[in-house]
């Protein structure tokens, strides 16, 4: 944890932020903070029509949760605990569908003996594909090129 800071502080300047966030935007939504673990808290926002926040393919999400960071790190610079935000159950959502989509594909892989390239993703989800496929017997991932390019191999084992 951050020195003479608690998690729970540096949330309540994330959700401080995301609140105006909201309200600068006239959005109308609650945001909610959730200790994960001892060094992770989430920020979330609850509301209809927040999609402007989550943008394409979660894009605007990703820039909001750093500018949220950067404003935390701001008040605390000597160090920052690991501060996730969410809109609206995006990353839920995404996580889920990926982890379908990994399957499948990890069961082609099987199927067809040849390894399949995924298209660049963020670290995030390349992190939720990993963890599935790892869990599958007879397939193995790698991370490949540099960011934001950076994308995943899904290959036969052994």
């Amino acid at each position: 944890m951050a020195e003479g800071m608690t998690l729970e502080e540096q949330a309540e300047v994330a959700r401080d932020f995301l609140e105006g966030l909201l309200r600068e935007y006239g959005l109308d939504g609650t945001v909610e903070t959730r200790v994960i673990d001892e060094d992770t808290v989430e920020i979330a926002a609850m509301g209809a029509d927040l999609g402007v926040l989550v943008g394409p393919r979660g894009s605007t999400l990703a820039a909001v949760q750093d500018v949220t960071r950067t404003v935390v790190q701001r008040k605390f610079p000597t160090r920052t605990d690991r501060i996730l935000v969410d809109v609206a159950g995006y990353r839920e959502r995404r996580a889920e569908a990926l982890g379908r989509f990994s399957r499948q594909v990890a069961a082609e892989v099987i199927e067809s003996g040849s390894a399949r390239a995924l298209e660049p993703m963020s670290p995030a989800d390349r992190k939720v594909v990993h963890d599935t496929v790892n869990g599958i017997d007879g397939v193995v991932t790698r991370s490949e090129g540099e960011d934001p390019s950076r994308y995943i191999v899904i290959a036969p084992a052994g």
